[in-house]
């Protein structure tokens, strides 16, 4: 079952009680993690980056192989990491391994986007519950994958690794804007849908129906601007919820 082919056995679907235990346990083990993990300086949250990006970068990389193995070379959408997700795969080499403004692009997206994207996905993860079940490699990845985007967007704003603002926007937007234009080349040429902009899923459906012909632009601008945004006010309320709490 852990690699076998999509819809030999059914698939965990999503909203159900096994997608709401499934986001219970994984809260679970996040918040015992954040609890677990002890930093004295910021080279240890550096070191955390490090040690996750690798790990999931070796998880991408078998997730590539195994989709190269049941024959899905010629649909680019299921293995080539360009998702607004899959930003994490390169925020994580550039805050961990990079120094100057690279880590500083890094930095700002780990702290905002992939805090906010890491959540999102644990709400809806279409593309792994939706077609495998719970006890897959794909579901293991994608599940492991978003909580590593959590957890290390929680860390760097618990313990201040960036002093994150809303004119760090051009960082988090250039990195985003990168990725955008890529997935829409590899879209066009090889007639995928990477970044979701090209057309519309699920609820961008909906985005796409009252667009129209602007639908690519709305979603690469919105994706340059509404995860920072978001991952800013989540950080608000934590530190009021904090500021609560100890006075």
């Amino acid at each position: 079952m852990f690699f076998a082919r999509p819809n030999v056995y059914q698939a965990c679907g999503l909203y159900n009680v096994t997608h709401l235990l499934i986001i219970i346990f994984l809260g679970f083990l996040l918040s015992i993690s954040v609890k677990k993990t002890k930093i004295k300086k910021k080279e240890d949250i550096t070191n955390i980056i490090r040690v996750s990006t690798i790990i999931v970068w070796i998880l991408e990389i078998i997730k590539i192989i195994f989709n190269f193995k049941i024959g899905n070379i010629d649909n680019v959408n299921t293995y080539i990491p360009l998702y607004f997700c899959s930003i994490l795969l390169y925020a994580g080499i550039l805050s961990g391994f990079c120094t100057g403004v690279l880590k500083r692009i890094g930095d700002v997206f780990l702290a905002t986007g992939g805090l906010v994207a890491g959540i999102a996905f644990l709400i809806s993860p279409g593309t792994s519950l939706g077609i495998y079940p719970l006890f897959h490699f794909i579901s293991f990845q994608s599940l492991f994958y978003h909580a590593v985007m959590i957890y290390l967007g929680i860390i760097i704003n618990k313990y201040n690794y960036i002093d994150v603002t809303y004119k760090d926007i051009k960082y988090y937007a250039i990195l985003v804007f990168i990725v955008c234009i890529s997935a829409y080349i590899v879209n066009i040429n090889f007639n995928g849908n990477l970044m979701f902009i090209n057309e519309g899923f699920g609820l961008f459906k909906l985005i796409e129906d009252i667009s129209g012909n602007f639908y690519s632009l709305i979603m690469i601008v919105g994706q340059m601007t509404l995860p920072f945004y978001l991952g800013l006010i989540l950080k608000y309320i934590a530190v009021q919820m904090k500021f609560r709490t100890t006075n």
